[in-house]
């Protein structure tokens, strides 16, 4: 949808979290550390005020990998207050580390019509030529359109709009790094115009009316893996575990009696490593199969990859006052990504 003059303005909040895109040098860091603002991010890119009326609020100042689903159910209070007092969209920047978890959370959480964007930057703003001024200039755009309504929470880079629920950080550098394996953009910026061309099912809401968040393990299978982490996730105090399988979602015969084991004192939820493509069901029958597994009581992760199905049973066990209410949500989550 094109911005122009008889397009009542848009009203978009910009919250900053910190990551690569706040970061600058510091006398006291060798590199670059999160130092600004939703203010200061503004300010880099004047022309985010020929698109909206753009409001700044600096809600945290860290590394991604330093933030919490805590922070992100805290996160997504103040988006649904900021929602209530009018503003037309949300723009939330942070580092692109982790991404793919705190969008798919807010994805979860926030259950409106109004547009959120997750943006970052994979070159800093000391460089020659930082992405981030125009990744956030972009955000902006979708977040203002009428268009990206509806869509659930939206992760905007490189000029792409990406579904949370699919999309991935695939490369450590490369600013093309967001992908959604399976699925492929929904859309794209092109100049002043955003062009959305695709869009799926409604995802499952989560209400939370608690601030904690149960901890869940995610455990990666690896050659020869015999499940020794997995029989310490009870002494942990692990209230839930994610296992990143092999393929279609196979283990290890060796790694079999701990899972099932593991089953018995919490939810365990088969994933694959892959990250595309769903759990199999049915389809091979030997020990630490997917189907052997999913007849000892593991729950199927269906096209969720590790990182999204630990994000979505972590807020199924905070939101649920029991065990099988949790799955029930998990599952009802799951099962929204492909419509059913």
């Amino acid at each position: 949808m094109d911005v122009n003059e008889s397009t009542p303005r848009a009203r978009i909040l910009v919250i900053s979290l910190g990551g690569t895109i706040a970061s600058t040098s510091s006398g006291a860091h060798e590199g670059v550390v999160p130092q600004l603002g939703a203010r200061e991010l503004i300010a880099a890119v004047p022309a985010l005020h020929d698109v909206a009326d753009v409001e700044a609020l600096a809600f945290r100042q860290v590394p991604s990998g330093d933030l919490t689903l805590g922070d992100v159910v805290a996160l997504a209070r103040r988006i649904d207050e900021a929602l209530a007092q009018g503003v037309d969209g949300v723009v939330v920047t942070q580092g692109t580390d982790t991404i793919e978890e705190t969008s798919f959370a807010l994805d979860l959480l926030c259950d409106a019509e109004v547009p959120v964007v997750v943006t970052g930057a994979m070159r800093n703003p000391t460089l020659a030529s930082p992405d981030g001024p125009g990744n956030l200039l972009a955000a902006v755009r979708v977040a203002a359109s009428h268009d990206a309504r509806g869509l659930g929470c939206v992760v905007v880079l490189n000029d792409e709009v990406h579904a949370a629920r699919f999309v991935r950080k695939t490369h450590s550098s490369s600013l093309a790094t967001f992908q959604s394996p399976g699925a492929g953009p929904l859309g794209r910026v092109s100049e002043e115009n955003v062009r959305i061309v695709l869009r799926g099912p409604a995802l499952a809401h989560v209400h939370l009316d608690v601030d904690a968040v149960p901890e869940v393990a995610l455990v990666s299978c690896a050659l020869g893996d015999d499940g020794r982490l997995v029989r310490t996730l009870s002494d942990l105090e692990y209230r839930g575990a994610v296992i990143d399988g092999f393929g279609g979602g196979h283990v290890p015969s060796s790694m079999v009696d701990a899972l099932e084991a593991a089953h018995h004192a919490m939810p365990v939820v088969l994933c694959s490593r892959t990250g595309a493509g769903e759990v199999l069901a049915h389809t091979y029958g030997f020990v630490g199969s997917e189907s052997d597994l999913l007849a000892r009581g593991l729950v199927a992760g269906g096209a969720l990859d590790g990182r999204k199905a630990r994000v979505a049973l972590s807020l199924a066990l905070a939101a649920s006052p029991g065990r099988a209410e949790a799955v029930a949500l998990f599952a009802k989550v799951r099962d929204s990504l492909s419509g059913r």
